[in-house]
């Protein structure tokens, strides 16, 4: 009945997750992947070049071609768990309700946590555009050209290209004559959560406050999501000689995301963002080369819970995290992601810049 208990209970915080996700799976990243996640890595099929295609001849046959598809090892990087009290109740008398309120909360918060660092992944990864601003009259210009780089680099142009937009950057596409809202498009693209389309784009809204992103745009054939329960979860009683008559809900999950294609993933800023190359890695450790002079100093983090606010006070790690390019060596693991942080003189984010470990 316990294991019975776990697969449902993870299936419950999986459909919440699945939800709750802005970054979904199947619209913003595909699922292909060969392995097990639990085991630390898993393999995914790249293919940059189509199937040749030539004249045959009846006599002669065809030239036999090579496929260009690899398989690229994804560090599974990420470990999350939940681990929540509940008191006063056994694992056998928890309330149903109880339970339900608890698993909804889980799901929502993993949900929350997983896309935060599926957009990471997304920036450190992909193509950086820098726009000196955005209004309703440049708009949908800017995404035009974005829709241009997509179609020179090969991007399929099949309805699933995407654009993760800010709710500033969102409110002037409103304002837009090109914007056509998805209750014009069917019934479908409303279904996938989309609020529009533009420039062949559909439109999601995402209430994201990265320092000067204003959206970022891809297809999910080109970012890969691997997620999977380490330890399912379950209402456990609470045996360790601390508590008496309670229990909580406990489970680990595991996760990694990966761009495929550099060219198909864009993360476009508004007002500038740093220009980031790492240097060698080694002993768990490397250097970041930043291209832009500092406008007061620069600070670093690793795998930030969340990234760096427009206008963030960091006055509290400026001395212990105190970053100079080229020169610094930051502790990191591969895969992990780089946010280094352009602060004025009164230690407030400027601008930012994203590179994940190689």
């Amino acid at each position: 009945m316990a294991h019975e208990h776990q697969e449902r209970y993870s299936s419950l915080v999986l459909a919440k997750m699945r939800a709750e996700n802005i970054l979904k799976d199947g619209i913003i990243f595909n699922n292909d992947y060969e392995g097990d996640p639990v085991a630390g890595a898993v393999k995914v099929p790249v293919r940059d070049d189509e199937v040749k295609v030539g004249d045959y001849d009846r006599t002669a046959g065809g030239e036999l071609s090579e496929g260009s598809t690899i398989y690229r090892t994804i560090l599974i990087n990420r470990e999350k768990y939940v681990n929540e009290l509940i008191d006063g109740y056994d694992a056998a008398s928890v309330p149903d309700n109880l339970v339900a309120d608890r698993l909804d909360s889980a799901g929502y918060s993993m949900a929350r946590v997983m896309d935060s660092d599926g957009a990471s992944a997304l920036i450190s990864q992909g193509t950086r555009v820098n726009l000196s601003s955005l209004s309703a009259s440049t708009i949908y210009s800017e995404v035009v050209g974005i829709r241009s780089r997509m179609s020179k680099a090969n991007v399929p142009n099949d309805g699933r290209r995407y654009l993760l937009v800010t709710p500033d950057v969102y409110a002037e596409m409103l304002k837009s004559e090109q914007f056509v809202k998805a209750s014009d498009l069917g019934a479908e693209m409303i279904q996938t959560g989309a609020l529009g389309r533009m420039a062949g784009f559909n439109i999601y809204e995402w209430n994201d406050s990265t320092a000067n992103l204003a959206m970022i745009a891809g297809h999910p054939r080109y970012a890969t999501r691997v997620n999977a329960w380490k330890v399912p979860v379950a209402v456990n009683d609470l045996k360790d000689a601390k508590h008496i008559g309670a229990s909580a809900v406990q489970g680990r999950s595991v996760y990694g995301h990966e761009v495929l294609r550099k060219s198909a993933i864009y993360a476009v800023f508004s007002a500038g963002s740093l220009t980031l190359a790492q240097g060698a890695w080694a002993a768990d450790k490397c250097k970041v080369t930043v291209t832009e002079s500092a406008t007061g100093s620069f600070v670093y983090r690793v795998n930030p819970a969340e990234r760096a606010k427009l206008g963030e006070d960091f006055t509290a790690i400026a001395a212990s995290a105190a970053f100079t390019s080229n020169s610094t060596q930051i502790p990191c693991k591969k895969g992990d992601v780089i946010e280094i942080i352009d602060l004025d003189s009164s230690k407030q984010c400027v601008k930012v810049g994203y590179v994940t470990v190689a």
